[in-house]
Protein backbone atom coordinates (compact mmCIF):
# COMPACT_ATOMS: atom_id res chain seq x y z
CA UNK A 1 0.00 0.00 0.00
CA UNK A 2 1.16 3.40 -1.33
CA UNK A 3 0.87 6.44 1.69
CA UNK A 4 -2.59 6.47 2.58
CA UNK A 5 -3.88 10.09 2.20
CA UNK A 6 -5.13 12.60 5.57
CA UNK A 7 -8.05 14.43 4.12
CA UNK A 8 -8.97 17.35 6.34
CA UNK A 9 -13.11 18.91 6.02
CA UNK A 10 -14.24 21.82 8.21
CA UNK A 11 -17.93 22.44 8.66
CA UNK A 12 -19.70 25.28 10.62
CA UNK A 13 -19.14 23.10 13.74
CA UNK A 14 -16.81 20.59 13.65
CA UNK A 15 -13.35 19.83 12.05
CA UNK A 16 -13.05 16.39 10.50
CA UNK A 17 -10.25 14.22 9.20
CA UNK A 18 -9.83 10.86 7.83
CA UNK A 19 -7.20 8.92 6.77
CA UNK A 20 -8.40 7.05 3.72
CA UNK A 21 -6.65 3.68 0.99
CA UNK A 22 -7.40 5.44 -2.43
CA UNK A 23 -5.85 1.93 -3.73
CA UNK A 24 -9.18 0.07 -1.85
CA UNK A 25 -11.59 3.14 -1.73
CA UNK A 26 -11.47 2.50 1.80
CA UNK A 27 -11.89 4.85 4.87
CA UNK A 28 -9.13 3.54 7.76
CA UNK A 29 -9.48 5.84 10.30
CA UNK A 30 -11.82 8.88 11.54
CA UNK A 31 -11.63 11.76 13.90
CA UNK A 32 -13.98 14.54 14.35
CA UNK A 33 -13.64 17.59 17.27
CA UNK A 34 -16.14 20.27 17.97
CA UNK A 35 -14.72 23.45 17.26
CA UNK A 36 -12.55 25.09 14.80
CA UNK A 37 -10.06 26.92 16.75
CA UNK A 38 -6.38 26.30 16.34
CA UNK A 39 -6.54 24.70 20.19
CA UNK A 40 -9.33 22.29 18.84
CA UNK A 41 -7.24 21.48 15.25
CA UNK A 42 -3.93 20.61 17.64
CA UNK A 43 -6.38 18.58 20.00
CA UNK A 44 -7.56 16.71 16.42
CA UNK A 45 -4.19 16.34 15.21
CA UNK A 46 -3.49 14.35 18.25
CA UNK A 47 -6.11 12.34 18.02
CA UNK A 48 -5.28 11.48 14.44
CA UNK A 49 -1.73 10.24 15.39
CA UNK A 50 -3.31 8.25 18.23
CA UNK A 51 -5.81 6.75 15.62
CA UNK A 52 -3.18 6.08 13.04
CA UNK A 53 -0.85 4.47 15.43
CA UNK A 54 -3.79 2.19 16.36
CA UNK A 55 -4.38 0.90 12.60
CA UNK A 56 -0.77 0.73 11.81
CA UNK A 57 -0.35 3.72 9.80
CA UNK A 58 2.83 5.08 9.89
CA UNK A 59 2.83 7.62 6.74
CA UNK A 60 0.44 9.64 5.21
CA UNK A 61 -0.36 12.63 2.42
CA UNK A 62 -1.67 15.44 3.37
CA UNK A 63 -4.72 16.46 1.45
CA UNK A 64 -6.34 20.00 2.89
CA UNK A 65 -9.14 19.96 1.14
CA UNK A 66 -9.30 23.06 -0.94
CA UNK A 67 -8.56 24.94 2.47
CA UNK A 68 -6.16 27.68 2.33
CA UNK A 69 -3.12 26.26 4.46
CA UNK A 70 -3.54 28.75 7.42
CA UNK A 71 -5.07 28.98 10.79
CA UNK A 72 -6.75 25.65 11.92
CA UNK A 73 -5.55 23.05 8.54
CA UNK A 74 -2.14 24.23 8.93
CA UNK A 75 -2.19 23.73 12.99
CA UNK A 76 -3.52 20.22 12.03
CA UNK A 77 -0.74 19.55 9.36
CA UNK A 78 1.92 20.82 12.24
CA UNK A 79 1.09 18.82 15.23
CA UNK A 80 0.84 15.67 12.56
CA UNK A 81 3.63 16.34 11.45
CA UNK A 82 5.84 16.81 15.00
CA UNK A 83 4.36 13.62 15.57
CA UNK A 84 5.94 11.55 12.93
CA UNK A 85 3.31 11.17 10.13
CA UNK A 86 3.84 13.52 7.56
CA UNK A 87 7.36 13.43 6.32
Amino acid sequence: MKRPRLVIFKSNMFLYAQIVNDETHTTLAQVTVKGKTIKFAEELGTLVLEVAKKKHVTAVVFDRGGYRYHGAVKAIAETVRKGGLLV
